[in-house]
Order: structure tokens, then C-alpha cells, then sequence
């Protein structure tokens, strides 16, 4: 291995052991690589800010703040209790229903928000406290909040299919990593249910009462304004009135008049805090972005994806094992990074390995998402983990017992995903977008 990677790796890992911020313990470990690597500080420091303004100078990241402001907006906006409600209407009379509406509540409001840690809160900070309320154990409601969330990453809308298509150069279309996410989030969806049929049954929890069909009716109307922003994002985009970074902006629009004029649960004396918030998540998502990208060009100077690849080839010519290995790594790596970073590194490195064997870079794209979801609600550095204890007043060292099954769960839809390629490119096919 060339000297200037083992500095990279190396220096990269001390840093993070230091608990240094993610996007300066890149930014630092690419400067001290380039500076031992060209002998001259000065000439890293331009390179670095080089590469980061060139990094985020795409018109497409322009989605990322919107999407990020919509959804704040539809967090304080009321939304997760009208979702709740419609939920409850639909799968709430089941056996152990009040944990099939927390996923089905998650699955709606991500495709709405497009943010998993907003879900954690906003479904979270109701359900929780309603399923302990009734019976359930606190840490598997943690623990059903947590993993349900990471479905709205793979339903659209999805910031990092965003990230996703901007490293992928050119070669994917965001509207077509959308489309292809939705088949996906639903089957990380139900086999999440399937975990809480079984556990209903073990620890016998109860169901709510069914709902008429005039309580459904009553319920889908109370949503529907909500649900409606679905269609309009999508549906917006797949007839091509907008493009997704214009889409990006009608959510915000919508998610205003919605949150401010019809629901009245945002106050205009609200806007400041919440775009403030907005500003400070979109800089620190662009500076992840500028300097992953920064880190990016010294591997692929030192030709890191193609040495890679040829390492993963020289293991096994078969694609099977190829894609476990590749799903092994993104497993370990999510459990340690955050998703941006790790798209932006691990795409270049692990794409040409997948592309030798003829894989299509819509499905690779998923495939990575996939694994990188179930990295956010596993320790030692899950954001929706963390969140959930938050939420759920409980810990970490509770929590992971109650999430191994959910995980087996998600391992199992994860393998589906990685080799039944129809999952991911069936709608985006038959719509004509790949």
C-alpha cells in the first residue's frame, strides 16, 4: 500500500478515535496526506479549498437545503399527528397495532420529510410515550422508531439519493433513484412488521379498536394535505413540470402554507429558529460534502477504487460473494460514519468492483443507501439511535438487545435488495426512467 494512503487511513481513524467531527477529521487528514504527499502546506491548503468549492458548486445540491427547511417545517407543523391518526385507522386493530402504526407512520412522514432523525422526534415523541402507555416495552418502542425511521431515506424525497446522484457523475437521475427507492423502503417497512407480528404474539400485546370505515374516511381527510405533498414532489417531478432542486422548492412552499396558514402549528415568530436550524444542518451537510470530496481526489490520485477493485476481483470472480464483501464493509463502515461522508467515499472505491460485473448504478446506489440506513440505528455512532434513547429517556446499552431481531430483519431485506435487482429498477423501468 502506498505510503500517502496508509497516511490518510491512519490519521483519518486517530482523528475520529479523538472524537473530532466527522468533515474536520477529513479536512485534516487530506491536508496532512497532500502536504507529506507534494511537500508543501501551502500547495494542500489551495488544493483542499479548491476541491471543496468545486465540490458543492452543482445545481442539484440546491435541493438539499430545501428539502432539509420542508422538512423542519413539517416536523413543527403537525403533520406527525395527523399521520399517526391515519395509521392508527388502517393497522392499528391488529395485534400489537399501535407498533405496525409506528411504521407506517415513519414510512409516510419520510416520504414526506425525507429526514430520518425528524422522524425519530416527531413519530417518536408521540408514539413512544403512547405504546409504554398501553403496555408495550419502552426499549422495543426505542427500538421500532429507531430502525422505522430509516425507511423515509429510502421512500422519497431522499437528501442523500441527492449526494448519491452528484458522486455517481451524471451517470444516475435523481428522479430515478426516487422512483427507485420506493419498492426498497417498503420491504425495509414490512419486514419490520413481520419483527412486531411475532413479538406482539411472544409478549402478547394488545390492538386497538377497529375502525369504521367512516373513522378511516374521517382520518385519510385529516391527512390527505399531507399525503398530498407526495404527489405533488413526485408526481411534479415524473411529468417534468419541475425538475428535483425545483421540486425542492415547491416542498418548501407547500410545507409553508400547510404549517403556517392551515394547520396554524408554526407561528411566524417561529421562522427565524427554524431557518436558522435549516442554515446550520444544510452547512454542515455542504462541508461534509466539500471536503469528502477533497478526500475523494487524493484516492482517486493514488488510484484507491482501482486498486480496490482488482483486490476485491483477485478474492473471487463470483458476483455473489463480491456483493456480500462490498455489503460487509458498507455494514461495519455505517456503523462508524455518517451517511454523506460515506457515500461520497465508498461510491468511487466500491462502484467500479460492482460495475466489472455488469451491476446497474441505480441498484448499486440503493444497495449502498440500504446499508448505510441500517448503520443509522447501530452503535456506537447511529444518529437515530441516539435520538430514540433521547426521545425514549432510556440507553444505548437497553436499546441494542430489543434491536437485534429488527436487525436479522433488515439484513434479510438488505440481501433481497442486493440480489433481486427487480426491487430496486421494476417502477423506474416500467415508467421509462432507466
Amino acid at each position: 500500500m502506498d505510503a500517502s494512503i496508509v497516511i490518510l487511513i491512519v490519521s483519518f481513524l486517530l482523528l475520529l478515535a479523538l472524537n473530532v467531527p466527522v468533515a474536520v477529521g477529513i479536512c485534516l487528514a487530506t491536508f496532512v496526506t497532500i502536504s507529506v504527499t507534494l511537500g508543501s502546506a501551502e500547495i494542500a491548503a489551495k488544493i483542499i479549498a479548491q476541491k471543496m468549492a468545486t465540490g458543492i458548486n452543482s445545481f442539484s445540491l440546491l435541493a438539499i437545503p430545501f428539502f432539509i427547511l420542508s422538512g423542519l417545517l413539517m416536523g413543527r407543523g403537525g403533520i406527525a399527528g395527523r399521520l399517526i391518526e391515519f395509521a392508527s385507522a388502517l393497522v392499528g386493530r391488529f395485534k400489537g397495532g399501535l407498533g405496525y402504526v409506528n411504521v407506517l407512520t415513519c414510512m409516510l412522514f419520510g416520504a414526506i420529510s425525507g429526514s430520518a432523525a425528524a422522524a425519530v422526534s416527531s413519530i417518536g415523541g408521540f408514539m413512544i410515550p403512547e405504546m409504554n402507555r398501553k403496555g408495550y416495552n419502552n426499549e422495543f418502542n426505542v427500538a421500532v422508531t429507531t430502525t422505522a425511521a430509516t425507511t423515509g431515506l429510502l421512500i422519497p424525497p431522499s437528501n442523500i439519493m441527492i449526494v448519491y446522484a452528484l458522486v455517481s457523475g451524471g451517470t444516475v437521475s435523481i428522479a430515478t433513484l426516487f422512483i427507485a427507492g420506493i419498492l426498497p423502503g417498503i420491504l425495509f417497512g414490512f419486514s419490520l412488521m413481520a419483527v412486531i407480528r411475532f413479538t406482539a404474539r411472544a409478549r402478547d400485546y394488545g390492538s386497538e379498536e377497529s375502525a369504521s370505515l367512516a373513522q378511516i374516511w374521517k382520518s385519510f381527510r385529516r391527512a390527505f394535505l399531507s399525503l398530498l405533498m407526495i404527489v405533488v414532489v413526485l408526481g411534479g417531478i415524473l411529468r417534468g413540470v419541475f425538475t428535483p432542486t425545483e421540486a425542492a422548492a415547491v416542498s418548501v412552499a407547500y410545507a409553508f402554507v400547510l404549517s403556517v396558514i392551515v394547520y396554524r402549528k408554526v407561528r411566524t415568530k417561529d421562522l427565524p429558529e427554524i431557518l436558522l436550524q435549516s442554515g446550520i444542518t444544510t452547512s454542515v451537510v455542504f462541508l461534509l460534502i466539500g471536503t469528502s470530496m477533497a478526500m475523494s481526489w487524493i484516492l482517486a490520485i493514488e488510484n484507491i477504487p482501482q486498486t480496490v477493485s482488482t483486490a476485491l476481483l483477485n478474492i473471487s470472480d463470483n458476483k455473489f460473494v463480491i456483493l456480500l464483501l462490498i455489503n460487509l464493509i458498507l455494514l461495519c463502515a455505517g456503523a462508524f460514519m455518517d451517511m454523506t461522508p460515506a457515500v461520497l467515499i465508498f461510491t468511487p472505491i466500491f462502484w467500479p468492483a460492482a460495475k466489472a460485473f455488469g451491476m446497474d448504478p441505480v441498484h448499486f446506489g440503493i444497495m449502498l443507501i440500504a446499508n448505510l440506513c441500517i448503520g443509522l440505528c447501530t452503535p456506537p455512532v447511529g444518529t437515530c439511535l441516539f435520538v430514540g434513547c433521547g426521545v425514549g429517556k432510556t440507553t444505548l446499552a437497553k436499546v441494542t438487545p430489543k434491536l437485534i431481531p429488527f436487525y436479522y430483519a433488515l439484513g434479510v431485506s438488505l440481501l433481497l435488495i442486493t440480489y433481486i435487482p427487480a426491487i430496486s429498477l421494476a417502477i423506474p423501468r416500467l415508467l421509462g426512467l432507466n
